[in-house]
């Protein structure tokens, strides 16, 4: 995100506002530039209202406002407005979703350092896991960092963040991974080879601690490379 534009007007007709938003919004499909769209109600004043919408750059705000669809939009949503609405453009200087800190921290502490109690601090006392390559798909902390472990001691992996998104109280990670077969896994003795996949986690994050984890990770991969599963 780099640029944010800050709309700002005086409305009691809220609900015919925010009919207004859906309309554009399936109006300018496909031509649109804004990325993202709030609408927020002053608490302390119930006719002060805010709408604030998100764009890549200035430039693409400029021509997301040249649409004849955004501009029919903006002369009916001030014609429910008390007085013309006012604009405010903010270049962002700083976009800091916090939730990702937390995961980017996971991954670099727990995973890449192999330092399995570095959870304690980063994961919530009633933290539960969901993997379907552990001894259960829901595991609490204690049981998931034993079980981690394992992995750490046995593959001595690398994870490498390929994406990270985060919506609420949710950041979804894209992640590869590389490492050699060291130690035991699984009852199977270290073969010394190395190995590499792909993977998937979703984190949910209450009070800046992850709660809550959901991984896929390739396993039918990892077996093949390891010799246990034939190639097709």
């Amino acid at each position: 995100m780099t640029f944010v534009q800050i709309i700002d007007c005086r409305t009691d007709r809220v609900d015919e506002m925010n009919r207004l938003l859906d309309i554009w919004a399936e109006a300018t499909q496909g031509k649109r530039t804004a990325t993202h769209a709030v609408m927020g109600r002053d608490r302390s004043d119930s006719a002060h209202v805010l709408e604030i919408v998100e764009f890549p750059s200035y430039e693409e705000a400029m021509e997301n406002s040249k649409l004849p669809e955004t501009d029919r939009i903006f002369q009916e949503m001030t014609a429910l407005c008390d007085g013309e609405p006012t604009f405010t453009d903010l270049d962002v200087v700083r976009d800091e979703q916090l939730n990702k800190l937390v995961v980017r921290k996971f991954v670099d502490e727990v995973i890449n350092q192999g330092d399995t109690d570095a959870a304690d601090a980063l994961c919530t006392r009633d933290y539960r896991e969901h993997d379907p390559s552990l001894t259960s798909y829901d595991v609490d902390l204690e049981t998931a960092k034993a079980e981690n472990r394992e992995i750490m001691e046995a593959f001595r992996p690398r994870c490498t963040i390929e994406g990270l998104v985060a919506e609420g109280d949710t950041v979804c990670l894209r992640m590869s991974f590389t490492g050699r077969h060291v130690g035991r896994y699984r009852d199977i003795e270290p073969t010394g080879r190395d190995v590499s996949g792909t993977g998937h986690a979703t984190f949910r994050c209450t009070g800046g601690r992850i709660a809550e984890s959901w991984w896929n990770v390739d396993d039918l991969g990892l077996m093949r490379q390891l010799g246990v599963v034939a190639e097709d």
